[in-house]
């Protein structure tokens, strides 16, 4: 069985559906081995990642949208960057997987005569090579976790907290819904979600929204997230396989129409992402132009 999404980052939804599924899978369970074949991926040295041995998984934690596995007093914290996932094989598996893609393989006891032991491999695919593993006492000691801003399914993120996040430098929406210091585990797909729930321009500035519209921004955020972490939790009896494309409303949908108003859904291309809006719900009519290009088409 995999968990995993290969084609994009893994944001809040998905990297909840894997705590929960990891959490069903492996808690209880002892470390019988622990194999580090990805050594860049290993970012501390203290406590030795060979400590996990022996250990009994407490349970699994999403922090925004990373990973932690609590073995007691030490964590496994898993960040995903850009290609990573989880994939859960019975045990032992001989030759399992493609070693380019496995970056850590911890093999877990079995719990019962019923429930064998299992593999639990941290997966990254592609050539980038950004996934992190960070071996702590406490999550807070790893900086991402530490800098990250509220979560936003827990039940401190209310309206008036959105509105102290969005009081800090001013930002375009689309740049502050990413930021991780502003709002945990929000990413590029379901930023453009959000954005389109709420019927705003990615490129907004955060200190122009009137107060029904920080309202209303409020509820797509609480909305999608929700909506979306269901669906990941339920697909494929709880293991979501790879995410499906069609599962979003105008992310990754240039070119089609808008499902609400018909209009042709536009791409903004960076680099490394794009983003997705469309213009009729989103930005007044107006296409915004390639930002590699210019600011705006006016």
């Amino acid at each position: 069985m995999r968990i995993g999404f290969n084609y994009r980052v893994p944001e809040l939804p998905e990297v909840e559906a894997m705590a929960q599924a990891v959490n069903r899978s492996c808690t209880g369970r002892l470390v019988t081995r622990c194999q580090l074949i990805s050594i860049a991926a290993l970012k501390t040295f203290d406590p030795p990642l060979e400590d996990l041995e022996g250990r009994t998984s407490g349970g699994c934690r999403r922090f925004g949208k990373q990973l932690g596995i609590d073995f007691g007093n030490l964590w496994l914290v898993i960040s995903f960057a850009h290609a990573g996932w989880i994939r859960l094989r019975a045990a032992p598996v001989v030759g399992a997987g493609r070693r380019t893609e496995i970056a850590l393989r911890l093999r877990l006891s079995e719990v019962s005569a019923e429930t064998p032991g299992c593999e639990l491999e941290v997966i990254e695919a592609g050539t980038e090579k950004r996934l992190g593993l960070w071996v702590v006492r406490d999550p807070a000691l790893v900086p991402g976790v530490a800098a990250l801003g509220p979560d936003p399914l827990g039940s401190e993120f209310t309206v008036a907290q959105l509105e102290r996040t969005l009081g800090g430098p001013n930002a375009t929406l689309k740049s502050a819904l990413t930021d991780q210091t502003r709002i945990g585990g929000i990413g590029n797909a379901y930023s453009d979600e959000i954005l389109h729930r709420a019927r705003l321009s990615p490129f907004q500035p955060t200190g122009s929204l009137e107060p029904g519209e920080r309202t209303e921004l409020h509820r797509a955020i609480v909305e999608v997230l929700r909506s979306a972490t269901t669906a990941a939790v339920e697909s494929t009896g709880g293991l979501p396989t790879r995410h499906r494309r069609d599962a979003f409303r105008v992310h990754g949908r240039a070119g089609q129409p808008c499902p609400d108003c018909n209009e042709v859904i536009r791409e903004v291309s960076y680099v490394t992402r794009s983003l997705f809006y469309c213009p009729r719900c989103q930005t007044g009519g107006r296409a915004l132009a390639d930002r590699r290009m210019s600011r705006l088409l006016r």
